[in-house]
């Protein structure tokens, strides 16, 4: 076993992964020489060599558009965006060909391809490096859409990412990069997509978060545990396709959901979670499902930014809420 960060174990998944798989290659803005904006190529370049491991233009729709071909060729490209805010220019060739190839092609042809990218805030970055549009991708029939929360998670979902036949687009959530680190073992292993982690169990709520706030919705499930509630937290890991059965299960048990998510509320995750749980689950709820999100606004400036991100009291009051409801 090894002491990862997130970001280390990025590198370390790519790295065990191209070893074993001549047909991986990953390129994008500085992912070469220089190992990439947060170092999550650093070494690969100098291993690999530069036709598996190359820096490009700045041009997010040439990056994607050349892995489309590349896919298409037999290759399996794992491509870095350096921020989720950049991958717009690139959107085009997502929806329109990234997501449809299998079905245009009526199965014919696949694209087993990666696109990474940083997302959300809290690194007080300037504007187009910080917001979490997330939902934007889990909307796109045809892609899938992969958040880790933890280095364990980071290294088995990758792997499996680039092991799928289909594209993945893995998210990063760049606050956590390199705020713990997890034991992480050394050999490859997979994490199935579409699973979601109970991270632990509880009777008397479902608290559900994915990504960078985990963190707090950990802290705050450990603080409602000391005060008597008894919560079940849940990593959901990939918000398309979302893990239903175990989200819905656990609602079945509690009868009081809260998801929380730093992206927009409105047609958020937490909308969407919450719309199956109204209509799969309706007759097992206690209190009304519950979301604490971003707000609807553009990311704010650095000096805005901490009025902005969702804290642990924030949790821990809406989830206070939720459990004393009574109709």
């Amino acid at each position: 076993m090894q002491a990862l960060t997130i970001i280390s174990a990025v590198n370390d998944a790519l790295i065990t992964e191209m070893r074993r798989d001549p047909s991986i290659v990953t390129f994008g803005e500085d992912v070469g020489q220089e190992g990439g904006v947060f170092r999550a190529t650093v070494n690969i370049q100098e291993e690999f060599g530069e036709q598996r491991c190359f820096d490009t233009p700045l041009a997010e729709s040439a990056i994607v558009g050349t892995a489309i071909g590349m896919a298409v060729a037999g290759l399996k490209p794992v491509v870095e965006i350096q921020f989720s805010g950049f991958v717009y220019p690139a959107f085009n060739q997502i929806i329109s060909h990234v997501a449809r190839l299998r079905n245009r092609t009526r199965g014919a042809l696949t694209l087993p391809m990666v696109i990474r990218m940083p997302f959300s805030g809290g690194i007080r970055a300037i504007e187009h490096h910080s917001e979490s549009m997330e939902a934007l991708f889990a909307h796109i029939p045809g892609l899938k859409v992969v958040i880790p929360s933890t280095p364990y998670d980071t290294k088995g979902l990758l792997i499996a990412a680039m092991r799928d036949p289909d594209p993945v687009l893995f998210m990063e959530p760049k606050r956590l990069y390199r705020a713990f680190k997890q034991e992480v073992p050394e050999e490859a292993y997979t994490i199935p997509i579409g699973k979601a982690r109970i991270v632990e169990q509880g009777d008397d709520l479902t608290l559900i978060s994915y990504g960078a706030q985990m963190k707090e919705t950990i802290e705050a499930g450990h603080q409602l545990q000391s005060e008597g509630t008894s919560v079940e937290l849940i990593d959901l890991r990939t918000i398309y396709p979302w893990d239903k059965e175990t989200v819905l299960k656990s609602v079945k048990k509690t009868g009081r959901i809260l998801v929380v998510h730093e992206g927009p509320r409105s047609f958020g995750v937490a909308a969407e979670l919450i719309s199956t749980i109204t209509s799969e689950a309706f007759e097992y709820l206690e209190a009304p499902p519950t979301r604490l999100t971003g707000s609807d606004i553009i990311f704010p400036l650095p000096t805005a930014e901490k009025h902005f991100l969702l804290r642990t009291e924030h949790i821990v009051q809406v989830a206070h809420e939720v459990v004393r409801y009574e109709p």
